[in-house]
Formats: C-alpha cells, sequence, structure tokens
C-alpha cells in the first residue's frame, strides 16, 4: 500500500481535472495512491476518473451523489481509512494543479521536524502558468503563535498541507458549511 493518501473532491471541473491528475501522477515523490471523490458530477468527470483509474493501479475512484466539498473529503478520508495502510494524507482541489517535488518536500520536512502537519505556501497561475518565481525551499518549525501571529500566515486551507492520518481518527470536515477548512484547520496545528 502507499504511504500517502492524495483525496480529490471532483465536482464540475471537466476543464481542469486532466491537469490536476496529471500533476498528482506526476510527482517524484511516488509511494502515493490517489482517491478522487467524484461528487455526483454533472459532467464527464466520473468518465475521467474512471478512465485514469483503468490505466493507474494507484487510483481510487468514488462515485457518490452530490453532497458538497466537505462530504466529498470526508469519503475520501473514510476510504483511506477503511481500506489503506496510508500513514498521511493530503488534499488536492481538483481545479488545481500542484508541483512535481509537492509530496516529497512536505514528506521530508515532516520527517525532518518531527511534526504531524507539513504546510507549505501556493503561487497563483494563470492558464498553468506561474504568476511569481518558485521560492526556495526551507524546512522551519513554527510553533502556533509564531504561524499565525508573529509570521501572519491565513492558512485556513485543507490543501497545500500534509497531514499524519491519525490527525483525523475521529474528526471530519462538518458538511453544509461553508468555508469548511476553517473548522478544522487550527485542531490540526
Amino acid at each position: 500500500m502507499a504511504l500517502i493518501s492524495v483525496v480529490v473532491p471532483v465536482y464540475n471541473v471537466e476543464k481542469y481535472i486532466h491537469q490536476c491528475i496529471d500533476s498528482i501522477l506526476s510527482q517524484t515523490f511516488t509511494d502515493l495512491e490517489l482517491i478522487l471523490v467524484d461528487d455526483g458530477s454533472p459532467d464527464r468527470c466520473p468518465q475521467i476518473c474512471d478512465r485514469y483509474a483503468e490505466q493507474d493501479q494507484r487510483i481510487h475512484v468514488i462515485h457518490q451523489k452530490n453532497g458538497g466539498l466537505s462530504a466529498a473529503r470526508n469519503a475520501g478520508i473514510d476510504w483511506a481509512f477503511a481500506n489503506s495502510d496510508s500513514q498521511w494524507i493530503t488534499f488536492v482541489d481538483s481545479d488545481d494543479w500542484v508541483h512535481p517535488e509537492l509530496l516529497e518536500h512536505l514528506y521530508r520536512a515532516a520527517q525532518k521536524l518531527k511534526t504531524s502537519v507539513s504546510v507549505c505556501s501556493y503561487l497563483e497561475t494563470i492558464d498553468s502558468c506561474l504568476v511569481a518565481d518558485i521560492p526556495k525551499v526551507s524546512y522551519e518549525l513554527w510553533d502556533v503563535e509564531s504561524f499565525y501571529v508573529e509570521k501572519n500566515i491565513n492558512s485556513i486551507i485543507a490543501w497545500a498541507k500534509l497531514y499524519r492520518k491519525s490527525c483525523f481518527s475521529d474528526i471530519r470536515y462538518p458538511v453544509g458549511k461553508i468555508h469548511e477548512d476553517e473548522y478544522l484547520s487550527l485542531i490540526h496545528i
């Protein structure tokens, strides 16, 4: 089984889903499984996800009735607990794409700093082109006050983080809430 479970909630992103999935499958850190959660998408995303799963055994597809982003993330978490011995979990939004070294650096930082959550920054893109240069990678351990107050980081998003899977042992994203990431971000830090 894989060391890292990557959960991607999928809904109405036919235009972006290929780039998202390809960027995950192209990671330099290859000990991963990709859990695509089709949240009742009305476009061709369900078929696209199934086609990818037929081509790569690391991909698992969950088809469910539309329940929203939290329900989709929770389905991916539940699948990882029930079907995988992965130790880590991360989330990627289906209209995003990730740098090829994302998982490698997040995992390396978590191991080096002995932490349960590893966080990275993100860059804005326009049509797959970077708007800014990629900053030099550094690994630093910050306490909660430094993270939110001194560094003034507003990192309440679910993605751009690698979590020890045990962080989700007894919590899930609240279904039906807007900005659902805000409800769990402080719990994990």
